[in-house]
């Protein structure tokens, strides 16, 4: 499978090269040819694999460019435990505008999404604009998913969706759609859901979502927000969100009583100056009756030219126990080519009385250098500590190349 996989990975990309040169298209996209070594928390063995990442665009195959050809996948080798060669291609599509100025065409593997649901898929979508206020869509085709291992998806799996929209209006977004799943013992998911969002006064955003399960009659995710700009430099934002899980209603998953979350959030972001930003935050947490608060404040500082620093710290109090934690990182250009960058993550943290307080801490290094203008390399290494770990390093070598 796996060799399949990159055999489908190559085949695009040498049809996107051909149809440059036929066509005198253009060809851009980006390289990243990666090492990255790690432990492996299913195997407790040390893994280390070389990547290659390859995102492709390839524009003006036809002479008014409604024609686009569009991919990225990536292959990954193990060196260390003989797991060998594994691939993944996530799209790889033909995207078709303005068909009689009022249709889009996209075929191939691609990800969509709607306020029903999203996923990935091996087929086609269909958009119909210019019809009036309103704007249609349809989309369907083999339902794809990943596991540890590569591509899991069955010739039984599937996913369907149709969605309308308001079209043409510069400040007022409205969607309403439709997502079906199928798997090998039958429909997994049927969905409704809705999104909104409205500008007023050029100072204010008011926006809505939510998704509800038709087999369960549940509202499964629901949210909204205002956010509020009285200043260019102030937003002040407020949040009410509702999340009641489900599993697919083929999984036995589906029979486990489950609890409603809900949040309620109230931020503040403030741009002092070109070196001064703060922020601060408050959340107070639901877990179906039992409540936990959240603190959060940081800020970002320029004290010199090329040097920025990061620091936030976040208190929580309640259900599921008590936190404190920091995050302090630093980002220094030493030259126009060469960025040097370090940080800290350290949390304190009781889950109970008896267990009583734990701490888990981050440590990373890392470093950006740019060869030329498309080209770049960069390091970063990092270390776990933890009350399962006294010591969990990790890192990730790349270089990677934009045409």
């Amino acid at each position: 499978m796996a060799l399949k996989r990159m055999f489908c990975l190559l085949t695009g990309t040498i049809m996107l090269f051909a149809s440059s040169i036929a066509w005198s298209a253009e060809v851009h996209g980006t390289s990243s040819t990666q090492y990255t070594w790690f432990n492996d928390i299913l195997t407790e063995k040390k893994q280390a694999e070389f990547g290659e990442y390859l995102s492709l665009s390839v524009t003006k195959l036809d002479k008014d460019n409604k024609l686009t050809l569009q991919g990225y996948g990536r292959l990954t080798q193990d060196i260390l435990n003989g797991q060998g060669l594994n691939g993944r291609l996530y799209y790889l599509y033909g995207d078709y505008s303005n068909l009689f100025d009022k249709v889009d065409i996209r075929l191939g593997r691609q990800f969509v999404n709607s306020a029903a649901g999203t996923a990935i898929i091996d087929g086609g979508k269909i958009d119909l604009k210019n019809v009036g206020p309103v704007a249609f869509s349809i989309m369907g085709g083999r339902n794809v998913f990943f596991n540890l291992d590569g591509e899991a998806t069955s010739h039984r799996d599937f996913a369907f969706g149709v969605s309308t929209y308001l079209y043409g209006f510069r400040n007022t977004d409205a969607e309403v759609s439709y997502f079906m799943k199928l798997d090998n013992d039958g429909v997994a998911r049927d969905q409704l859901g809705g999104s909104f969002k409205q500008y007023l006064f050029n100072s204010l955003k008011v926006y809505a979502n939510t998704r509800f399960d038709l087999p369960s009659e549940t509202f499964t995710e629901v949210l909204a927000g205002v956010k509020y700009f009285p200043l260019a430099n102030l937003v002040l934002t407020g949040e009410w969100y509702q999340s009641y899980p489900i599993f697919d209603s083929t999984s036995i998953f589906s029979v486990f009583a489950v609890s409603r979350y809900q949040e309620g959030v109230f931020k503040v972001d403030y741009s002092i100056n070109d070196k001064i930003a703060v922020n601060a935050g408050y959340t107070r947490e639901d877990y179906d009756g039992e409540d936990a608060d959240v603190f959060d404040v940081g800020c970002r500082l320029r004290p010199i030219e090329h040097l920025t620093l990061n620091l936030n710290y976040d208190h929580r109090n309640g259900y599921g126990g008590r936190l404190n934690g920091g995050i302090a990182e630093i980002f220094y250009d030493l030259t126009k080519k060469l960025e040097l960058a370090g940080g800290i993550h350290f949390d304190v943290f009781e889950r109970d009385r008896v267990t009583g307080e734990e701490t888990a801490r981050k440590y990373w290094l890392g470093s950006k250098y740019k060869l030329t203008n498309n080209m770049s390399a960069s390091v970063r290494v990092e270390d776990n500590v933890n009350a399962r770990y006294k010591e969990d390093w990790s890192g990730r070598a790349a270089f990677n190349y934009n045409f």
